[in-house]
C-alpha cells in the first residue's frame, strides 16, 4: 500500500503514543495512581529507538510495540519510509524529557480539564456527575497524571504551536516559540 502524501508530494505516516505502552505489570506495579500514571505507562526509550531513530535513519521502523489492550507485544515493521517522509506522532506526555530532541516541531493541545475531562471520559459511554468533574477519585490517576506533566515539564513552552481547543467548532492556533 502506498503512504498518503502531503499536497500529493511528501510521504506521510503517522503514529501513536498509545503503541508504545508498558506491559500491565509494569504500569501498576507501584498501584494505580497519578504518579505511576505519568511515570510507568509508556516505553519512551522504544518510542526514541523502535519508532523515531529507526524512521529518520531510513530503516525500518515500528508503528507500534505493544498492543495495551491484549497485554501484549506486536510485531508491527513498517517498511523504510521514503528520504523526504513526514512523521507525525501523537498522544499524551510526548514533550517529556526523555523524548526531547526528536521533535522537529511539535503541537500543544490545551483544553481545560473542566472540559477535557467529560469530553474525554464520554468516548466510553455516558457520563455520570463523577466522570464529569476533574476532581472526583475516577479521574485521580489521570488528571493528577496530567497535572504533573504540566507542572515538571510544562509542555506549551516546549511546543512549537499551541491549539487551544477549549471549543472544538473554534479551535484557536498560535506559535508558543519562535
Amino acid at each position: 500500500m502506498t503512504p498518503p502524501a502531503l499536497d500529493g508530494r511528501r510521504e506521510v505516516h503517522r503514529a501513536g503514543v498509545n503503541g508504545f505502552h508498558r506491559p500491565r505489570s509494569l504500569r501498576y506495579a507501584r498501584g494505580r495512581t497519578a504518579e505511576s500514571f505519568y511515570r510507568d505507562s509508556y516505553d519512551h526509550d522504544a518510542v526514541r529507538s523502535r519508532l523515531v531513530e529507526p524512521f529518520r535513519a531510513g530503516a525500518p521502523w515500528a508503528r507500534a510495540v505493544f498492543d495495551v489492550g491484549a497485554d501484549g507485544p506486536v510485531q508491527d515493521t513498517q517498511p523504510s519510509a521514503g528520504e523526504d517522509a513526514l512523521l507525525l506522532v501523537d498522544g499524551i506526555f510526548l514533550h517529556r524529557p526523555e523524548l526531547a530532541g526528536l521533535w522537529d516541531a511539535s503541537l500543544w493541545v490545551e483544553v481545560p480539564f473542566d472540559v477535557s475531562v467529560p469530553r474525554g471520559n464520554a468516548r466510553f459511554g455516558p457520563v455520570d456527575d463523577a466522570l464529569r468533574d476533574p476532581d472526583s477519585s475516577a479521574n485521580a490517576r489521570y488528571v493528577g497524571g496530567q497535572r504533573t506533566y504540566l507542572a515538571e515539564v510544562a509542555p506549551r513552552s516546549r511546543a512549537t504551536w499551541v491549539l487551544d481547543n477549549t471549543d472544538l467548532e473554534h479551535p484557536v492556533l498560535w506559535a508558543s516559540r519562535p
